[in-house]
């Protein structure tokens, strides 16, 4: 019994090593460049903005495998798909530095499964191609709206949050559809409830919004 209760702490203490947030920065025509890294046990997001204007540069993400000297990922999508035509790519690791903030609740990868209008519940295919991706990991989130098939991007953005008490606020890092809106502050309600997260509030353009995140199984 006791040998079980080692393997599962072991466990479990691995998984958390793994998923992690990171930045390292890089530097192009003379612009600091962060690039940010959301990374599990199975899935990575590198996201790239201007380090003084916070504006968007680029963001990709797929599975992973873990190399010797970093990470292959393969890609769900790129957001310069239409320029570089890349499917794939090796990161190294070594010089990316832990930003990790405090775990909060409903870390993981979330689908958008449906909406709420006049008190109806819509639904939508969370299996097909076109897919929005909200992955929320130590403090940090992004949103990716992307289409798996075609590669066409369609939108991004994220930063930091916090989730207690069915209150949820966002703080905005970097937004590829509206540069203006970075540092901005929103506040929602939120409700877990089964495989679903219930987000209520208003969107980054102030109108109001109930939406339907279903937790992503693969």
């Amino acid at each position: 019994m006791k040998k079980k209760i080692f393997l599962l702490a072991m466990n479990l203490l691995s998984i958390n090593l793994v998923a992690q947030v990171y930045t390292f920065t890089s530097v192009s025509n003379g612009e600091s460049i962060t690039h940010k890294i959301l990374k599990d046990s199975s899935y990575l997001i590198e996201t790239q903005y201007e380090t003084d204007s916070k504006s968007f540069v680029s963001t990709r993400g797929g599975f992973y495998e873990s190399k010797d000297e970093g990470v292959q990922i393969h890609f769900e999508f790129n957001s310069n798909y239409a320029v570089d035509s890349l499917k794939s790519i090796s990161l190294e690791s070594s010089n990316w530095k832990l930003v990790s903030l405090a775990e909060q609740n409903h870390s993981g990868k979330w689908l958008m499964g449906g909406r709420v209008r006049d008190g109806v519940e819509k639904r939508r295919n969370t299996n097909g191609a076109r897919k929005t991706l909200k992955f929320l990991l130590d403090g940090h989130f992004q949103w990716t709206a992307f289409n798996t098939e075609t590669f066409k991007f369609h939108g991004s953005g994220g930063g930091t949050y916090t989730a207690q008490e069915g209150d949820y606020i966002e703080t905005i890092t970097y937004f590829s559809r509206d540069n203006s809106r970075v540092g901005a502050v929103l506040p929602f309600r939120y409700d877990l409830k089964g495989m679903d997260w219930h987000h209520q509030g208003m969107n980054s353009k102030g109108k109001p919004m109930y939406e339907i995140w279903t937790k992503r199984v693969n």
